[in-house]
């Protein structure tokens, strides 16, 4: 069956733009004025005897009444509605359909100025970094209030970027449990967790059936008081969810209260924050704080060997080199982050001044996009910032598996990275000449990077004007004005 297309703001538009009333272009088509009018409130459909009665009597294309262009509007609407700061206000579907039928060009100057508002909320975020690391280090001032008006995950993960990732007693604690249990770099670290939780807290931890390629990373059954890992996950992984049930019934009343000073302004992000306490917990029990600050200087920070070592993953280590924050014991401050394949940012980490983007893509020209190329290899750079800081920048593919034939292998790229002064301690840096070596220009992203020249941008700046020669063409199709 044929789609009815309503395009009543079409029709309307046609007869406006012809100056015509209702009753003299109803009395043009030979229709009567009450049918125009029912097909501009959309109360009708229009059918294709008018749709060739309008195109033949004004000499029109009728493919502009097509419907496409306005569910393209309603998708778009909901994409914009979905941000934090219309929260509660959510129309419904057929409300957004409503409002785009009978009045496109407001739902499109509402598009233009929700985009507008992101550009400088991205842009003020930037600035609002910047701002308040070196606020920080100044004086430790504390994050303003407009920074915290953020999505739950977004509101948590800036917590944890201004407290330097690092949770002083949850820290002490997990490394006092990490030395009773005589934990570190134990191959049967899965086997001494599950007899503490037995011991401890009365919690049987048993395998999911082999089959159950579905089973949860982990599941607790609180009537049982049992706890089931999927086999499907490696052993480290089994073991870091162990110590995250540990943090649950050890760590309760630390957790609580950080949450609790730390003000946040949903449920959802207490609740949220509450899950990265125990996930903090976890790396700290798994690899504590002096024995691995002590083992990674010695290593000189190599990751592979590191992992080897102590048995914990790839991730884990990179997690657990970015939180060495403590006072008087601080490890190389790096920044951590991990990506999707489409760019998306699952976690981001940092005990440095560099500028992760809140919106959009990140900067092209860093290595991190590299290592879904290379996921074998640790990539190394030498990247500057707009504001002259150099950072030396690690990417490292990595990726699971399927677990089943036509599932799709599951791929991310690690990125890891310290400032240049820095570069001493860190093995891969060792055969770089860091005078010579030609920085990459790097950027947040391309909204907000102040770079004219760079060949890689993706869009214009916010805060630049564009020009365009129609007689020359370069690589990006437009220049920006110094």
């Amino acid at each position: 069956m044929s789609k009815k297309v309503f395009a009543g703001h079409a029709v309307r538009n046609v007869r406006e733009r012809l100056g015509l009333t209702q009753i003299d272009f109803s009395r043009r088509l030979s229709l009567s004025p009450s049918y125009i009018n029912q097909i501009e409130s959309n109360q009708r459909p229009v059918t294709a005897a008018v749709l060739l009665a309008i195109s033949r009597t004004f000499d029109l294309d009728i493919t502009r009444f097509g419907a496409d262009d306005l569910d393209r509007i309603v998708a778009d609407l909901r994409e914009a509605l979905a941000d934090p700061v219309f929260r509660g206000l959510e129309p419904s579907l057929q409300d957004l359909k409503n409002a785009t039928t009978h009045a496109p060009a407001f739902a499109r100057a509402f598009l233009r100025l929700h985009g507008a508002m992101r550009r400088l909320e991205e842009r003020r975020a930037a600035l609002d970094d910047a701002v308040i690391s070196v606020a920080r280090e100044v004086d430790g001032a504390a994050v303003p209030e407009e920074a915290r008006n953020l999505a739950p995950y977004e509101e948590v993960r800036d917590h944890f970027h201004y407290i330097d990732n690092y949770v002083d007693g949850l820290d002490r604690a997990a490394e006092a449990r990490s030395a009773a249990l005589d934990l570190f770099a134990r191959e049967d670290a899965v086997a001494l967790l599950t007899r503490h939780l037995r011991q401890q807290h009365d919690i049987v931890v048993d395998m999911a059936p082999a089959e159950d390629l579905d089973a949860p990373l982990i599941r607790y059954d609180r009537h049982r008081r049992a706890a089931t890992l999927a086999r499907a996950q490696g052993r480290a992984s089994q073991a870091f969810r162990l110590a995250t049930l540990i943090a649950r019934f050890e760590q309760s009343d630390l957790i609580d209260q950080h949450v609790s000073d730390a003000g946040f302004r949903s449920t959802t992000a207490r609740e949220v924050c509450r899950l990265s306490l125990q996930n903090y917990y976890a790396g700290a029990l798994i690899l504590p704080y002096r024995r691995f600050a002590r083992l990674a200087r010695e290593k000189r920070h190599d990751l592979d060997l590191l992992a080897a070592v102590t048995g914990a993953s790839l991730e884990q280590v990179c997690h657990r080199l970015s939180t060495l924050q403590r006072p008087g014991e601080k490890g190389v401050p790096f920044y951590f982050l991990k990506v999707d394949r489409a760019g998306n940012v699952i976690k981001r980490h940092s005990a440095t001044r560099f500028q992760f983007a809140r919106y959009g893509g990140a900067c092209p020209v860093w290595n991190v996009h590299e290592a879904f190329e290379q996921p074998a290899r640790t990539l190394v750079q030498v990247g500057e910032m707009p504001d002259s800081l150099r950072y030396l920048c690690l990417a490292r593919g990595a990726s699971r598996p399927p677990l089943r034939h036509g599932q799709r292998e599951r791929r991310y790229a690690l990125g890891l990275g310290c400032e240049i002064s820095y570069a001493g301690e860190i093995v891969y840096a060792d055969g770089l000449d860091l005078k010579a070596a030609q920085a990459a220009p790097l950027g947040v992203n391309c909204r907000i990077c102040p770079r004219a020249a760079c060949p890689e941008r993706a869009f214009p700046p916010l805060d630049r004007e564009i020009v365009l020669d129609p007689d020359r063409r370069g690589v990006v199709p437009f220049s920006v004005r110094e």
